[in-house]
Protein backbone atom coordinates (compact mmCIF):
# COMPACT_ATOMS: atom_id res chain seq x y z
CA UNK A 1 0.00 0.00 0.00
CA UNK A 2 1.01 3.59 -0.89
CA UNK A 3 0.45 7.03 0.49
CA UNK A 4 0.32 10.00 -1.76
CA UNK A 5 0.83 13.39 -1.10
CA UNK A 6 0.45 16.29 -3.64
CA UNK A 7 2.03 19.53 -3.12
CA UNK A 8 2.98 22.63 -5.59
CA UNK A 9 -0.24 24.39 -6.33
CA UNK A 10 -0.73 27.75 -6.84
CA UNK A 11 -2.40 30.47 -8.32
CA UNK A 12 -0.24 31.59 -11.81
CA UNK A 13 -0.89 33.67 -14.49
CA UNK A 14 -1.29 32.35 -17.81
CA UNK A 15 1.97 31.43 -19.69
CA UNK A 16 3.31 31.17 -16.51
CA UNK A 17 4.46 27.73 -14.83
CA UNK A 18 4.06 25.96 -11.75
CA UNK A 19 5.97 22.31 -10.41
CA UNK A 20 3.42 19.74 -8.58
CA UNK A 21 5.12 16.99 -6.60
CA UNK A 22 3.61 13.59 -5.75
CA UNK A 23 5.62 12.78 -2.41
CA UNK A 24 4.35 9.08 -1.90
CA UNK A 25 5.19 6.66 1.03
CA UNK A 26 4.93 3.03 2.36
CA UNK A 27 6.53 1.90 -0.86
CA UNK A 28 8.58 3.01 -3.62
CA UNK A 29 6.98 4.88 -6.51
CA UNK A 30 8.61 2.68 -8.50
CA UNK A 31 6.81 -0.41 -7.88
CA UNK A 32 3.70 1.29 -9.70
CA UNK A 33 2.28 3.35 -12.48
CA UNK A 34 1.93 6.71 -11.52
CA UNK A 35 -0.71 9.24 -12.82
CA UNK A 36 -1.38 12.76 -12.49
CA UNK A 37 -5.45 13.65 -13.47
CA UNK A 38 -7.25 16.26 -12.95
CA UNK A 39 -10.89 17.61 -12.77
CA UNK A 40 -12.41 20.95 -12.86
CA UNK A 41 -15.78 21.74 -11.64
CA UNK A 42 -18.87 19.84 -13.05
CA UNK A 43 -16.20 18.21 -15.31
CA UNK A 44 -14.97 13.94 -15.08
CA UNK A 45 -11.60 13.57 -13.66
CA UNK A 46 -9.13 12.87 -16.93
CA UNK A 47 -5.43 11.56 -17.03
CA UNK A 48 -2.94 14.64 -17.56
CA UNK A 49 0.04 12.07 -18.03
CA UNK A 50 1.48 9.06 -16.38
CA UNK A 51 4.23 7.43 -16.14
CA UNK A 52 5.22 3.51 -15.47
CA UNK A 53 8.75 1.30 -16.31
CA UNK A 54 7.62 1.43 -20.21
CA UNK A 55 7.17 5.31 -20.57
CA UNK A 56 5.19 8.04 -20.32
CA UNK A 57 1.45 9.18 -21.30
CA UNK A 58 0.07 12.55 -22.22
CA UNK A 59 -2.98 13.78 -22.49
CA UNK A 60 -3.40 15.60 -25.94
CA UNK A 61 -4.08 18.91 -24.00
CA UNK A 62 -0.98 19.05 -22.25
CA UNK A 63 1.22 17.58 -24.82
CA UNK A 64 4.76 19.55 -25.63
CA UNK A 65 3.64 21.40 -22.42
CA UNK A 66 3.84 19.10 -19.38
CA UNK A 67 6.38 16.85 -18.59
CA UNK A 68 6.07 13.89 -15.97
CA UNK A 69 9.21 12.96 -14.24
CA UNK A 70 10.00 10.54 -11.29
CA UNK A 71 13.10 10.71 -9.03
CA UNK A 72 12.98 7.15 -7.32
CA UNK A 73 15.94 8.26 -4.57
CA UNK A 74 13.20 11.17 -3.41
CA UNK A 75 10.14 8.74 -4.17
CA UNK A 76 8.33 11.71 -5.88
CA UNK A 77 7.12 11.95 -9.48
CA UNK A 78 7.19 15.20 -10.82
CA UNK A 79 4.54 16.95 -13.14
CA UNK A 80 5.90 20.00 -14.51
CA UNK A 81 3.65 22.56 -16.25
CA UNK A 82 4.81 24.87 -18.47
CA UNK A 83 2.65 27.72 -20.70
CA UNK A 84 -0.29 27.10 -18.58
CA UNK A 85 -3.68 28.15 -19.62
CA UNK A 86 -7.12 29.15 -17.92
CA UNK A 87 -8.54 25.90 -19.25
CA UNK A 88 -5.47 24.30 -17.22
CA UNK A 89 -7.72 25.08 -14.36
CA UNK A 90 -8.40 22.17 -12.02
CA UNK A 91 -7.42 20.38 -8.91
CA UNK A 92 -4.83 18.27 -9.99
CA UNK A 93 -4.55 14.64 -8.23
CA UNK A 94 -1.81 12.08 -8.21
CA UNK A 95 -2.60 8.48 -7.99
CA UNK A 96 -0.99 4.87 -7.76
CA UNK A 97 -1.92 1.88 -9.63
CA UNK A 98 -0.82 -1.69 -9.93
CA UNK A 99 2.15 -2.08 -11.82
CA UNK A 100 3.07 -3.74 -15.08
CA UNK A 101 1.24 -3.42 -19.06
CA UNK A 102 1.49 -0.25 -20.90
CA UNK A 103 0.63 2.90 -19.11
CA UNK A 104 -2.50 3.22 -17.65
CA UNK A 105 -4.82 6.09 -18.09
CA UNK A 106 -8.33 5.53 -17.04
CA UNK A 107 -9.28 6.58 -13.45
CA UNK A 108 -10.76 3.02 -12.25
CA UNK A 109 -7.21 1.73 -13.74
CA UNK A 110 -5.17 3.54 -10.10
CA UNK A 111 -6.76 2.35 -6.45
CA UNK A 112 -4.34 5.01 -4.23
CA UNK A 113 -5.40 8.96 -4.27
CA UNK A 114 -3.63 11.89 -2.90
CA UNK A 115 -6.32 14.65 -1.70
CA UNK A 116 -5.28 17.07 -4.84
CA UNK A 117 -3.89 20.41 -4.85
CA UNK A 118 -5.76 23.32 -6.64
CA UNK A 119 -4.19 24.86 -9.86
CA UNK A 120 -5.79 28.09 -10.64
CA UNK A 121 -4.61 29.76 -13.94
CA UNK A 122 -5.64 33.28 -14.61
CA UNK A 123 -6.01 35.05 -17.61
Amino acid sequence: QVQLVESGGGLVQAGGSLRLSCSASGRTVDHYNIGWFRQAPGKERDVVAAINWSGAYYADSVKGRFTISRDNAKNTVYLQMNSLKPEDTAVYYCAAGSFGGPVRTRVYEYDYWGQGTQVTVSS
